[in-house]
């Protein structure tokens, strides 16, 4: 979100405030800003569960400070000063504030809809940046990864896909190459794990 953008948050929710609309000015600025919070706590929890929980109680005390916020910086800035507040409880264990807490109504839609679309968009951005790492591998090794995770071919079949005559590939002979491409896809599938966790794709 660039600075102009934040700015026409700021005043749609003001003229939200301005009539009353509590709920109203909520709504959109956890539309706006509720994936760009989420994916900060993701980022910083690396636990999707915990980062949900936090979200829940970032949402409620966001909602909670508006009729009270001076606008002495942007909603954008203020919601991260919050999350990163909550965050800080949640890390030092202190629960207490959302221990048998039931989701305020006005809330509870709210939340869903911003946790159910920034985690389609996250995984989706998963799924793209783990086809990039699969891209950059040697074709021979791509084509051990699509016979067995996209095609879900046994190894036997795959031993036989990959032989240079497979007619006259004996039993013994497809069973020792069934085990070494079974090896050899182990490794790389841990190759291609660190290599999302080196890039934050998956947790530690």
């Amino acid at each position: 979100m660039d600075e102009r953008a934040a700015r026409a948050l700021d005043d749609q929710v003001k003229a939200l405030l301005g009539r009353g609309d509590v709920s109203g000015a909520l709504t959109e600025a956890l539309r706006v800003l509720g994936p760009d919070v989420l994916g900060f706590l993701s980022g910083v929890l690396r636990n999707d569960s915990d980062a949900n929980e936090v979200f829940a109680v970032v949402s409620e005390r966001l909602w909670r400070s508006l009729a009270t916020f001076q606008w002495r910086c942007s909603l954008r800035t203020w919601s991260h000063v919050i999350a990163r507040h909550e965050m800080e409880r949640f890390r030092r264990g202190a629960r207490r504030h959302v221990q048998g807490r039931v989701p305020i109504s006005e809330l509870a839609s709210v939340i869903a809809a911003v946790l159910t679309e920034t985690r389609g968009e996250q995984r989706s951005e998963q799924r793209r940046a783990i086809t990039r790492l699969r891209d950059e591998l040697p074709e021979a090794d791509r084509e051990l990864l699509v016979l067995r995770v996209d095609r879900e071919l046994s190894w036997d079949e795959i031993a036989l896909a990959l032989s240079e005559d497979p007619e006259s590939c004996s039993d013994d002979e497809c069973k020792r190459e069934a085990a070494r491409l079974r090896k050899r896809f182990q490794i790389l599938k841990k190759r291609i794990a660190d290599r999302a966790r080196g890039e934050g794709l998956l947790p530690e």
